[in-house]
């Protein structure tokens, strides 16, 4: 049995359309389970009989973080911890902010971590408790993430490329966009397959990368908006909390453990947009 948290997400929301078939999944959000109240969710693993439980809570909202440490650390590192103290088996998705992008290189899981923002502070002290804590666990980084569901950048970039003649996008900040449905294929690869009393780092992203403003470019052009893309500098483009200039994941570990498929960036962008074309 399958429970993911954070199910109203993104990834979550993924993940609910992959195990549609499976009636023994469990999921919940905040309004169903608070994993910051440990007797919550001590109840919840004592009610159900979960094997597996995919952590996808997460308090996402950057800049925000910045002026409210106390709120982010409990979702994204107490939380995460206390779903690993309880559940059996964890899937955890952290996140590429736990670098600082001073790198020039893919970044591997052993590269040693170096968060700028509260929010990636969190996310790596989120990354030990559930290691500290899991019998079994693999956390798995991410990046840049987007899909069909909810709030994301391709969604902002294609209501201002309809609204607007010219946008002004940062150009100097290097990542990979990440489909969720391509993430929530492969969580689900790894979740049928970890051994027990394994506790791994793993990365996931989509192949290539590109900056902001080329993932912007990219936008404009598929969905086909007469829309001038400017590339700016992060310092003329001022946010409260840092971001990583260059976040690329080197994903070989988990190809290799679990032959997992990581389609191209630009080819998972085609597919989400004509999905959310047909939806």
């Amino acid at each position: 049995m399958y429970a993911v948290t954070g199910a109203d997400g993104q990834l979550g929301r993924c993940l609910r359309e992959r195990l549609l078939g499976d009636t023994s999944a469990i999921f919940v959000d905040i309004c169903g389970l608070d994993i910051t109240d440990e007797s919550a969710v001590k109840k919840f693993f004592k009610t159900y009989k979960i094997d597996t439980v995919i952590n996808c809570a997460a308090y996402t909202a950057v800049d925000a973080a910045e002026d409210d440490a106390m709120n982010a650390d409990a979702v994204n590192n107490y939380g995460a911890g206390l779903l690993a103290k309880y559940g059996r088996r964890i899937i955890h998705v952290s996140t590429d902010y736990v670098f600082d992008g001073f790198a020039d290189m893919p970044y591997g899981e052993d590269e040693a971590p170096s968060p700028l923002s509260v929010y990636g502070i969190t996310k790596l002290a989120g990354e030990v408790s559930v290691l500290r804590n899991a019998e079994t666990a693999a956390v798995i980084r991410t990046s840049w993430l987007y899909s069909e569901h909810g709030n994301n950048f391709v969604k902002t970039m294609q209501r201002l490329g309809a609204e607007k003649p010219q946008i002004s996008v940062v150009s100097d900040q290097v990542g990979t966009p990440t489909y969720a449905g391509d993430l929530a294929d492969a969580i689900l690869k790894v979740a049928a397959a970890m051994p027990d009393g394994t506790r791994e780092i793993y990365n996931y992203s989509n192949m290539g990368s590109c900056s902001w403003y080329g993932f912007a470019c990219m936008i404009m052009e598929m969905l086909k908006l007469d829309c001038f893309v400017k590339p700016i500098e992060s310092k003329d483009y001022p946010q409260k909390a840092p971001r990583p200039h260059y976040s690329v994941l080197d994903k070989s570990k988990i190809i290799s453990q679990y032959d997992v498929a990581v389609p191209y960036w630009s080819d998972s962008l085609l597919k989400c947009i004509t999905r959310k074309k047909h939806r």
